[in-house]
């Protein structure tokens, strides 16, 4: 057994994926997510080296219990997959849901946060982990409707910098990886709630799908344990950074 991995938002997408990918290479992984139900699905499919944990990392109490919840084996875990996140509406600002906002910050940001430190003091006392955040090309590139989505990403990229800044002089290992455009998960449907809209959003494009990011996830882990990958950003072919809009007509008033 290569090492013990706990993977956030396991229950479809990305998480689903790092999952089956990483029990594959080796690891024990403890998938967790608020849908039970999927969680017990993935473990029938992959066995005893799959241990299913109900989770919001929203929920701040749960998350800081959680390392005493988990049985003694379980519980040095030497890979934290921070993979939990969310997007909600395409509102420009001045017309967002406020509720929406907050969702995304309690998710993207502040049950990140909380994951992180949680699990990384074991890691300090075993000298020995590896923090992995899923960002977002959002976190780099504004794009209209993505105000606080956009700014939870950039979050997580700065925060994944400065605490690779932080655990200098030890041998833990810290990534962002940010996608581009990425189908195959629920990314669109929960955004948009309307599963016509979220199809749309892929039509007539190859874009990444969650594969690709476990393929990268795998890749970084397996690299010898001097190497650090501070941050990867990918896109599929058929994506790029936009240039600078312009609106015409508007000027000097």
């Amino acid at each position: 057994m290569r090492g013990t991995v706990l993977v956030t938002g396991a229950t479809a997408g990305f998480g689903w994926a790092i999952a089956k990918r990483l029990v594959a290479d080796g690891y024990r992984v403890i998938a967790t997510g608020r849908r039970i139900e999927r969680l017990k699905e993935l473990q029938a499919e992959l066995g005893t080296n799959l241990l299913p944990i109900q989770l919001d990392i929203s929920d701040a109490t749960a998350v800081k219990a959680l390392p005493e919840a988990l049985l003694a084996e379980w519980r040095a875990v030497d890979i934290l997959v921070n993979n939990a996140g969310l997007a909600r509406g395409l509102e420009c600002a001045q017309d967002a849901d406020l509720e929406n906002w907050d969702e995304m910050i309690q998710t993207n940001v502040t049950g990140l946060v909380h994951m992180t430190r949680t699990f990384l003091p074991g890691m300090i006392t075993r000298n020995k982990g590896h923090v992995i955040s899923i960002g977002s090309t959002a976190g780099r590139y504004p794009y209209q409707g993505s105000n606080v989505y956009g700014g939870t990403k950039a979050f997580v990229a700065q925060f994944m910098r400065n605490l690779r800044c932080d655990l200098l002089g030890t041998h833990i290992r810290a990534t962002n990886i940010a996608p581009g455009l990425c189908g195959g998960s629920e990314f669109s449907n929960v955004r948009l709630r309307d599963d016509k809209k979220a199809a749309a959003v892929y039509e007539d494009t190859f874009p990444l799908v969650p594969d690709d990011i476990a393929e990268t996830i795998s890749w970084v882990v397996s690299l010898p344990s001097h190497v650090n990958i501070n941050e990867i950003e990918m896109m599929p072919v058929c994506q790029s950074a936009g240039g600078m809009a312009v609106s015409r007509g508007i000027g000097k008033s």
